[in-house]
């Protein structure tokens, strides 16, 4: 008995203890952890790889670097996966005409193939997240009502309660979503762009997200009241009414007061 306790506060215990105890962690994370990055898209083939390398080096080595490893300046492309790269690129974001606080949207200077080929090029240097299917972004199946709940908690300081964009600092702005295809809303939320923090699957689920399109597909260009009043949400139509109400109680009480005397 006395051997066997000697055996069991061996000081090398503790040590065994934490790594199996890491171990096991590691394997319940890897089990139970959602997965939202894979390595390239699943339809891409080694031509379109090489394709998309070669696009790579005419177009955007300049800046990225040959191996797409970046600089001081301009970020690595390694492990952002398909995702970016088809918002950044399809957006017309990139390549960039000119240095500034953030790259405006414009039109695509390459077409839908070149832009899957480019993708499939930067998801093979590294794991990132893959380029949503037609049934994640499809707003008729998505919760319009939950939706409108996880935009104004998640996005509606930036981009205004109804997705009608406003400024930030530093000359950086938050765009209009109302034009934004579904596919590059959810590509923004899962890779981050510009000032955007990435809302990955661990908090925004799939689900979640394609009900925030949904949500976001019922706005711009409606007006329920008559007047859109810039689309504001409570804060200009709060305005509104201080300015039109106090307005009508100052004309009653001057017309009251030019009555009495």
């Amino acid at each position: 008995m006395k051997a066997l306790a000697a055996r069991r506060h061996d000081r090398r215990a503790p040590v065994v203890l934490l790594l199996l105890a890491l171990l096991l962690t590691g394997a319940l994370y890897a089990v139970l952890s959602p997965t939202s990055a894979d390595a390239a898209p699943a339809a891409a083939t080694a031509d379109e790889v090489e394709t998309g390398e070669k696009l790579f080096q005419a177009n955007c080595a300049t800046c990225h670097g040959p191996d797409a490893t970046g600089t001081e300046v301009v970020p690595s492309l390694v492990g952002v996966g398909a995702a970016a790269v088809d918002f950044q690129v399809g957006t017309g974001r990139m390549p960039m005409q000119m240095n500034g606080p953030q790259a405006p949207a414009k039109p695509a200077q390459f077409d839908e193939d070149q832009i899957a080929a480019l993708a499939a090029y930067v998801a093979s240097l590294g794991p990132g997240p893959s380029v949503p299917t037609a049934e994640q972004v499809d707003p008729t199946l998505g919760d319009p009502a939950s939706g409108m709940a996880l935009f104004r908690t998640n996005c509606a300081m930036c981009h205004n309660a109804v997705g009608a964009g406003g400024a930030l600092s530093e000359g950086k702005w938050a765009p209009n979503l109302w034009d934004t295809t579904p596919t590059h809303v959810y590509e923004a939320m899962s890779t981050g762009p510009q000032s955007m923090p990435v809302f990955n699957d661990a908090t925004l689920t799939p689900d979640e997200k394609r009900d925030i399109i949904a949500y976001l597909d019922l706005q711009g260009g409606a007006a329920p009241g008559g007047i859109d009043l810039g689309s504001l949400g409570p804060v200009s139509e709060g305005l509104w009414a201080w300015v039109v109400g106090m307005g009508l109680l100052i004309g009653a009480a001057v017309w009251i007061g030019a009555r009495s005397s």
